[in-house]
């Protein structure tokens, strides 16, 4: 007796459809797994067998084989518990085949057969819909996630009896609708953190809402108790609205990780990611025995705040060069290649030094210039030229930090960038960048070009700097910027003249 259930399976973070083929045969009890399972998969058979006889059905004392196709995959996760017990049952003929070939099938069992979540429904309801399927069958935590499908029956289960009754004909399971423009419109910017919040550091506030207006990377240099970390924290609140797709996309990356909420349909704010110096290479980029998306990639479409730059690991720091460049991560094993998107702004934070007053005024540097150098050397010239734009950031005189005057709130801010991101989708409106950060050769040549004037400027500019190809790029890129944020055709000298202002650490004769 054969039976059939369609389930699904995440690559990256995107599904693919699994068959699961369930044989009983005539033979010895054994309950056998292929198709290249892995040991998560490999112990279904135990909770299968327990879910089925405590829900009050009789599990078949035969030699039962469970083919997981296509085999030349490995299989990974619980999400095939649910899956194997109906087809099981199917090939009992207690249920019928016909009606259970409609539906994706996917969901953990416990031993007293209630149905629990797994990650990744989201990208597995968008596989079924685009695979043709009329519906699919998901644990009741994942329906809000797997419902924001359109055009696809999603039908939330809680229990194996429940399903199975479904099947049968003896219940009805009301499908689970949710009203995405609903979600987007009760989206307030509510944040908890506002620009009107701090005092003073006027030209770094101006530095991060021209980042924020070009999807720019942007490094901040100054002494302890200067404000970096409240400032970082606060550049979600200046950044457009995310977009529909956007959310999909970003939402798809914390499903597969399991980091999303039962009651959480998508994820309708930029990621704001601050990780530990002490993040290891993988959990910053990815990968593992099983791959799993790093912290880059948890911040697609978001903000990748790494404070104390220079205490992480060298090679941890250098691993973050093709995801700045290339928007998306590689990470090649044996059995497969996998590729996560990570599109993301790059915000760092550093002392100038260990004991972190080098050119403070008010305080003593205690440090040698050895240890200046070896501080500093993390930090390497490509990842520095991959850094749009640096800034210092003094320490608030006293006078400006008890100031009465109110500083501009982040809804004025942001009401420029969304203005400055406009021009930008429109002038990019048949391509794939979304930001001036984006642009590559061809597009800086098209869409930055420059006067007489702004020419002579910086030309002496890279002469007395020393800059490289790169960073002339990139101050051409912010010069764009500035004039979208200006709501200028052309760039003009002023709009060089700032862009130059922020490569701080080319001016100071570089960083190492």
């Amino acid at each position: 007796m054969l039976a059939k259930v369609l389930s699904s399976a995440v690559i990256g973070i995107d599904a693919y459809l699994v068959e699961v083929e369930v044989d009983i045969s005539p033979g010895l009890p054994t309950f056998t797994t292929v198709g290249l399972p892995e040991a998560a998969v490999k112990e279904s058979k135990e909770r299968v067998r327990s879910a089925v006889n405590n829900s009050g059905y009789m599990f078949p004392d035969d030699r039962i084989t469970v083919n997981l196709a296509p085999a030349n995959v490995k299989k990974e996760g619980t999400g095939f518990d649910l899956p194997m017990a109906l087809g099981i049952l199917g090939a009992t003929r207690l249920i019928s085949q016909e009606l259970i070939s409609k539906y994706l099938i996917l969901g953990e069992l416990s031993l007293d057969g209630r149905i629990k979540p797994v990650n990744g429904s989201l990208p597995m309801a968008i596989a079924a819909k685009e695979a043709g399927y009329s519906g699919i069958l998901v644990p009741y935590d994942n329906g809000r996630e797997a419902s924001v499908v359109e055009g696809i029956s999603v039908l939330p289960v809680t229990t194996l009896s429940q399903v199975i009754d479904f099947f049968r004909g003896f219940t009805k399971i009301e499908p689970q609708q949710t009203d995405i423009s609903a979600i987007f419109e009760n989206n307030v910017q509510d944040d908890e953190v506002d620009f009107s919040e701090v005092m003073g550091q006027e030209h770094v506030k101006r530095a991060l809402e021209v980042a924020a207006a070009g999807g720019h990377n942007l490094i901040m240099i100054g002494p302890p108790g200067s404000g970096k970390t409240m400032l970082a924290k606060r550049i979600p609140s200046i950044l457009p609205p995310i977009t529909f797709d956007e959310a999909i996309e970003t939402t798809k990356i914390f499903s597969v990780v399991g980091m999303l909420d039962k009651d959480q349909a998508l994820i309708t704010k930029r990621p704001f990611r601050s990780p530990h110096h002490t993040i290891s290479d993988a959990g910053l980029i990815g990968g593992g025995h099983i791959p799993r998306p790093g912290e880059v990639s948890l911040a697609h479409n978001g903000v990748l705040f790494l404070d104390e730059l220079s205490e992480f690991k060298k090679n941890v720091l250098e691993v973050l060069r093709q995801p700045v460049e290339d928007m998306k991560v590689t990470i090649s094993r044996a059995a497969s290649t996998i590729t996560y998107p990570s599109s993301f702004m790059l915000i760092a934070a550093m002392n100038p030094c260990p004991c972190g007053y080098y050119s403070d005024p008010k305080h003593e540097c205690s440090c040698t210039h050895q240890q200046i150098i070896r501080y500093r050397s993390k930090i390497s010239g490509p990842l520095l030229d991959r850094i749009d734009i640096h800034v210092e950031v003094p320490a608030v005189p006293y006078k400006e930090l008890m100031g009465k005057l109110s500083a501009e709130t982040s809804e004025n801010i942001r009401k420029r960038v969304s203005a400055a991101r406009k021009i930008q989708s429109e002038r990019f409106a048949r391509t794939k960048i979304y930001a001036n950060a984006q642009m590559g050769s061809r597009h800086i040549r098209k869409y930055c070009e420059i006067d007489d004037a702004s020419a002579n400027l910086l030309e002496a500019a890279i002469d007395k700097l020393g800059l490289s190809a790169r960073a002339y790029n990139r101050i051409l890129k912010i010069a764009r910027t500035i004039a979208d944020l200006d709501g200028a055709s052309d760039i003009r000298v002023n709009h060089i003249s700032e862009a130059v202002q922020y490569r701080n650490l080319d001016r100071s004769k570089g960083f190492v």
